[in-house]
């Protein structure tokens, strides 16, 4: 679905038809004739398109005479998680394509910053302004990462703190979700870095002569910086206390274990006892009055001195 916009009286309107300087969004689902289409009409190579619905495609940009193209990478809902561990987010491209007149956004799914940009969500946002407009692409990018952290990072303290009270299943296997989103993270926000500081040393956007836009440029570089340590500590916080796990649950394991050989140990006297004196053989034990008071008393005292035993040497 091919969509055109542009800014009237600080609102985006919809146009009907392509006008110069206009903002192109391109919107799933797509055909392939559409992006042929668009390409051709635009006068650029189809890769640009196909590339940003590549899910495995990393953050780049390239330039094509005057066509320049720019891949950055964006959370989003994993929708199509069907498995308890599946992770809660993903990451996927959003492609930017700058040409003479037109400013053209195109992704695989509906993602949130885009959707503050139609929305109006943004402040001074004019798609006429490409180098800002990208630039604000980029900072609510970076913005939306963080938010994303911090949702994860709550549903870690939740999960955690009901793991305090039990050790169940479904409640490690939350955690392993978290930590193939951080994953998703940590490799999207590498990639995202070092676009950035590429893009800042060669001048992509052409902004080294406006304080403005090269002073929003650095400030979104190291909120990028900001939210890339968030998610390693958030991932090593994780990794630790999946691991704290386990060792409790192997502990807990082994103590039950300890338990379990105490009580067989335990038990086996007054079996052991019970076997010798109900041999079928002539012993003259069975014949006497007293031998069943006998049995118990002796079993008892056996039981009871290896119980004390057991306690004196800690072993209970």
């Amino acid at each position: 679905m091919i969509r055109y916009y542009t800014r009237e009286k600080r609102r985006l309107v919809e146009l009907n038809e392509l006008e110069p300087g206009c903002w192109v969004h391109l919107a799933p689902p797509f055909t392939p004739d559409e992006l042929e289409d668009i390409a051709h009409r635009f006068e650029f190579d189809a890769v640009f398109l196909t590339d940003s619905l590549d899910l495995d495609e990393r953050a780049r940009y390239e330039r094509d005479e005057d066509i320049r193209f720019i891949l950055i990478n964006t959370p989003v809902k994993n929708r199509n998680g069907q498995g308890e561990n599946e992770a809660y987010f993903i990451t996927v491209p959003i492609g930017i394509i700058l040409t003479i007149e037109h400013v053209i956004t195109i992704s695989a799914f509906e993602t949130p910053i885009l959707d503050k940009f139609l929305e109006n969500n943004v402040r001074n946002f004019n798609p006429a302004d490409e180098k800002r407009f990208v630039l604000q692409v980029l900072e609510q990018n970076v913005y939306h990462f963080l938010s994303c952290l911090k949702t994860l990072n709550l549903r870690r303290n939740r999960i955690e703190k009901e793991l305090m009270n039990s050790s169940r299943n479904a409640d490690l296997k939350q955690l392993l979700a978290i930590e193939k989103s951080l994953v998703y993270f940590v490799n999207s926000l590498n990639a995202n870095e070092l676009l950035k500081m590429k893009m800042k040393r060669t001048d992509f956007l052409h902004i080294n002569g406006d304080e403005d836009l090269t002073d929003l440029f650095e400030d979104i570089i190291i909120d990028n910086s900001q939210a890339l340590s968030m998610a390693n500590v958030y991932t090593n916080i994780l990794n630790g206390t999946m691991d704290a796990y386990s060792s409790i649950i192997s502990n807990n394991l082994n103590q039950v274990i300890h338990r379990l050989t105490i009580v067989t140990v335990v038990l086996m006297v007054p079996t052991l006892i019970s076997s010798f004196f109900g041999m079928n053989i002539p012993n003259g034990i069975p014949e006497h009055p007293l031998s069943f008071y006998a049995t118990v008393v002796l079993t008892a005292v056996v039981t009871g001195l290896l119980y004390w035993f057991m306690q004196r040497r800690k072993m209970l």
